[in-house]
């Protein structure tokens, strides 16, 4: 490089330092090895060395920018690989106390290497830039796992019907099996997704991604629904109602169990909010899917009652070593309390941890007659 090229160097490395962070010694380290493999790779082979044995050290100047490569070679009687060895009077030349086995350091700046090292030391800063910016969102986003993110959508594969969305500083993919059933998404589009997963894996971005970390959202995780209502109800912010379970079955039905500390606090009122809000306002966000709201017990059969809302249940027989029991609903209740295909009464179980067999009073009142006259 010449002078201007050199300052030129020295102030991009500068600025960069200062706007992205980058430790400036990080920068002249990259460049310097990266100068190394330039050098193997265009000069090495014209003077007979193969890059993978060439021995060189590079050494640029952080002030002034200049560049020198210097070739670490043995001091031998005999010399049998001039790559990597100098006689010992061509070693004494240079110093006179070289004996054998000594290491001798001698330049071998190419004359035409200031295009190359121009060259390499640009691709050096714009992929260290790059680098560091990937670090520092993936550092970012890392602690955000778990967490929910305000995405909008940037465009759409229609080969995988994955979401690539914008989530501030790096992009969001949200695969078809993380989206929600009828969900239609169109450039633009805001909505809140739950951040699954941060990797660093670059194979699994997509061509033309921006940089930056992959990170997996989802709009069907049960932890979506959790964060949402994290945001909406002062009470589970402040400790007093917490989310004991969650089962969901995404974009048609949610049920939540909660239980308050504080026996003056009603849970499930402090999760609906005033005329409903809270509650509207999670349902809105989630596109119109339906969310049960009930109290938690450490009583299984209370619990299994409450979680089969809106059905009423007569009766709960528990089995704690099945862990499963035997729900009694009044017959026009039945249909309602397993729910349209079995879904209400999928997700309390899912929702308690018990097995459930629900049964009508009059199936029950059979069963019992039956076994009488037997």
């Amino acid at each position: 490089m010449d002078k201007n090229e050199n300052k030129a160097m020295i102030e991009a490395v500068a600025i960069l330092a200062k706007e992205k962070s980058i430790s400036k010694e990080v920068l002249f380290t990259a460049i310097e090895e990266a100068l190394k493999s330039a050098y193997k790779n265009n000069f090495s082979k014209q003077y007979g060395i193969a890059p993978s044995t060439a021995n060189v050290r590079v050494e640029l100047d952080r002030t002034t920018g200049a560049v020198r490569l210097f070739a670490r070679k043995t001091v031998v009687e005999w010399v049998i690989d001039e790559a990597g060895e100098i006689s010992i009077e061509e070693a004494r030349k240079i110093q006179p106390s070289y004996e054998e086995d000594d290491i001798v350091e001698v330049e071998v700046t190419p004359g035409d290497f200031r295009r190359v090292a121009a060259q390499t030391a640009k691709q050096v800063i714009v992929q260290k830039i790059r680098e560091a910016e990937r670090g520092k969102v993936y550092e970012d986003f890392i602690e955000k796992e778990n967490e929910i993110l305000t995405a909008i959508v940037h465009s759409i594969d229609q080969e995988t019907k994955t979401v690539f969305v914008e989530l501030g500083k790096t992009e969001g993919a949200l695969e078809q099996a993380q989206q929600m059933t009828g969900d239609v998404y169109a450039p633009g589009e805001r909505f809140k997704v739950y951040l699954l997963e941060v990797t660093t894996d670059r194979r699994l971005a997509r061509a033309g991604a921006k940089y930056g970390p992959q990170v997996s959202v989802s709009r069907i995780h049960p932890g979506l629904v959790k964060r949402l209502f994290e945001l909406e109800v002062p009470e589970i912010q402040s400790g007093t109602v917490q989310i004991k379970s969650i089962a969901r079955e995404a974009g048609s039905r949610t049920k939540m169990a909660v239980y308050s500390s504080d026996p003056m606090i009603d849970p499930v009122g402090s999760c609906v909010g005033p005329r409903g809000q809270r509650v509207d306002r999670v349902v809105t966000e989630l596109r119109g899917e339906k969310i049960d709201i009930i109290k938690w017990s450490a009583d299984p059969a209370e619990f299994v009652a409450n979680a089969l809302n809106p059905a009423n249940v007569i009766s709960v027989f528990v089995s704690e070593k099945d862990k499963a029991c035997r729900v009694v609903v009044p017959d026009n209740q039945l249909s309602l309390a397993i729910g349209k295909e079995g879904q209400n009464a999928r997700l309390a179980a899912r929702l308690t941890g018990w097995k459930i067999d629900i049964k009508s009073q009059s199936q029950v009142d059979e069963q019992m007659l039956g076994e009488e006259q037997e």
